[in-house]
């Protein structure tokens, strides 16, 4: 599908996105962005430009249509969010068919034609390319490649094999018609308890700074033009500290501590991503308690709502004035079915929203994630709350991301590409040497691993045709030469609360009885054992008896025995410390990247 052009007497061919028979400076791709920026602001209503400062979550139809109905999670008929409220920012959800979702994106790109100018449509997404489906943070791969979750690419210690992912993950999602990622996620895996561990580069300022501009470059390249995805890097200034792990998607997770006095470093990977020219940062839901900047007490409100991080320390000390987009709903609560999930006006409960929002606005963000209540925007410039100026302040912002993105110009994607270049076997490929040798290797006592091929093998939670390409399955450990067992890291499921059965949070401890059957397994026949370090378990009663330990973030059964096996050797390395106990953990302090004396420390793993 290709826009319809028009030219000029002295033809150049343009977009007439506001259908009045001319080139207005706004549709004439010669111009410098600023001017264009201008140009179209001052054409613009005030519903227009208030519709440009919500990101609300879009489901797409299967077929390719959009969805005329409230979906799952969206809200609202689609044309109601982009011709009456004109909204032009989109978080998706679910894509299945890569020809249907790039069908669906052009579908949405035709109906924004028909708003006053022409606004064409920024889809987002979370995280889509590796294992993790939680609907609050990233999708499983699906028809795209699969990768290790980013944990997995820190493990690989390669900050060109992150860029050339992210430059993959670009190619993929511009196929389909999303170009803007809300990622990468800068947040440092300090507090091993944290559920959002898995999406971050570890607990190392270092190497999260090295690996995240190397993430944003491969997404964006040098610098954002037609062929971009734009980054909204995140979460400002740095979102792991969370007390006793629990996480500020929830009330009782709203408090950020800094008990070992390292705020710095958490906020070390922002200013590198920032000159790397980050088209978007998004600030936590957390609340910071007790904290001191430059010798000034912090308000212990939620980072979206806090002036003195986003407009005095973001815009102010740190020169950033790209688009500050807030973490979803912090105006509302979502209810979805009979669960409901509290607006995280975190510090701020006390406001009704609209007092929320313009709290937001003095802060300084510009764009409001999960929300479509534009009433509320409209009722406070026309209450005199919030001026018309403040509002245009965060348009050219947010405008000047579409027009560098080339969507002004061709917001559209051909269907043939999109099945062609999506899932393409040889990103597959690389997707999956990559889960293979992102395998960490703990524990091997007396070199069980590399495993020889044609053993007999017992297996927990590995599929029978992984385990018949490299020997023979048997069902009993008796009968074995060796049993491979598959472990989730511990957490404790809770499911009151919207999202909350997504997240793993609690204990790291694995419980006794499971201890207990592992161990007899081990009696019967050498045990190797992984475990998904979505977060860092205690792995510590695994080595009284297991022949060997790894552990993955993100690596499918048969790329887990590929590099068991030695066909492709792991070479991961641990992106943070592992506990001794749940006491020492307890005992750490939220902030403090690693421990004195970890059962195994930030950058262990052996080769086989």
């Amino acid at each position: 599908m290709r826009p319809e052009l028009r030219t000029t007497e002295d033809g150049v061919a343009y977009r007439d996105l506001n259908g009045n028979g001319r080139m207005d400076p706004y549709e004439d791709a010669r111009l410098p962005v600023e001017e264009r920026v201008r140009d179209l602001v001052g054409r613009l209503s005030l519903e227009e430009k208030v519709g440009l400062m919500f990101q609300t979550v879009i489901e797409a139809g299967a077929d390719g249509s959009v969805l005329e109905h409230p979906g799952a999670i969206s809200k609202s008929p689609t044309s109601t969010v982009v011709l009456e409220k004109h909204l032009s920012h989109f978080n998706v959800h679910a894509l299945d068919d890569p020809r249907m979702a790039a069908r669906w994106s052009n579908a949405l790109q035709a109906l924004a034609e028909r708003t006053p100018h022409g606004i064409p449509v920024t889809i987002s997404t979370d995280p889509r390319h590796a294992f993790i489906e939680n609907v609050g943070v990233s999708f499983s791969a699906g028809a795209f490649s699969q990768w290790p979750e980013p944990l997995g690419l820190a493990a690989l210690r390669d900050a060109d094999a992150v860029r050339r992912f992210a430059d993959i993950a670009r190619q993929e999602y511009v196929a389909v018609g999303i170009r803007a990622a809300l990622h990468p996620t800068l947040d440092l895996a300090t507090e091993p308890r944290w559920a959002r561990q898995a999406g971050t580069f570890g607990q190392d300022p270092d190497l999260v700074t090295e690996l995240g501009v190397a993430y944003l470059k491969g997404f964006q390249g040098d610098s954002i033009g037609p062929g971009s995805v734009a980054c909204t890097s995140k979460h400002f200034p740095g979102g792991g500290p969370q007390k006793d792990g629990e996480d500020a998607h929830f009330p009782y997770g709203r408090e950020q501590v800094y008990p070992g006095g390292r705020f710095a470093d958490h906020l070390k990977p922002f200013p590198p991503v920032i000159e790397a020219g980050t088209a978007g940062i998004m600030p936590y839901y957390g609340m910071p308690v007790d904290l001191v900047v430059d010798g000034v007490p912090i308000e212990p409100v939620g980072f979206g709502y806090n002036k003195q991080l986003v407009a005095g320390l973001l815009r102010g000390k740190l020169g950033y004035d790209g688009v500050v987009v807030t973490d979803w709903e912090l105006v509302n609560d979502n209810h979805v079915g009979d669960q409901v999930l509290p607006a995280r006006a975190w510090g701020v409960e006390h406001l009704d929203p609209h007092g929320r929002m313009e709290l937001i606005l003095e802060a300084g963000a510009d764009q409001f994630g999960g929300e479509e209540c534009v009433d509320i925007l409209l009722d406070l410039v026309a209450q005199g709350r919030v001026t018309e100026a403040r509002v245009d302040e965060s348009a050219r912002r947010i405008l000047a991301v579409k027009f560098r993105l080339g969507l002004f110009d061709d917001p559209y994607v051909d269907e043939e590409a999109a099945a062609v270049t999506v899932g393409r076997a040889d990103f597959r490929e690389e997707g999956y040497a990559a889960q293979a040798r992102s395998v960490t290797v703990l524990h091997n006592e007396d070199g069980r691993l590399p495993l020889e091929q044609g053993l007999r093998i017992y297996a927990e939670r590995v599929s029978p045709e992984a385990v018949i390409r490299h020997g023979k399955l048997v069902e009993r450990p008796e009968d074995a030469d060796v049993a491979v067992v598959r472990l989730t890291a511990p957490f404790e499921p809770r499911s009151d609360l919207f999202l909350e059965s997504w997240f793993h949070q609690g204990s790291l401890d694995f419980p006794p009885g499971l201890i207990a059957r592992l161990e007899r397994i081990a009696a019967a026949c050498p045990l190797v054992i992984d475990v998904v370090l979505d977060r860092p378990a205690v792995v510590t009663p695994l080595l009284r008896f297991a022949s060997a330990v790894v552990g993955t973030y993100g690596s499918s059964d048969d790329a887990l025995l590929d590099a068991i096996t030695g066909t492709i050797p792991p070479a991961g390395r641990l992106p943070f410390d592992l506990p001794r106990s749940m006491d020492q953990v307890r005992a750490h302090g939220e902030d403090v990247p690693g421990y004195d004396d970890p059962l195994y420390r930030f950058g262990d793993g052996l080769t086989i």
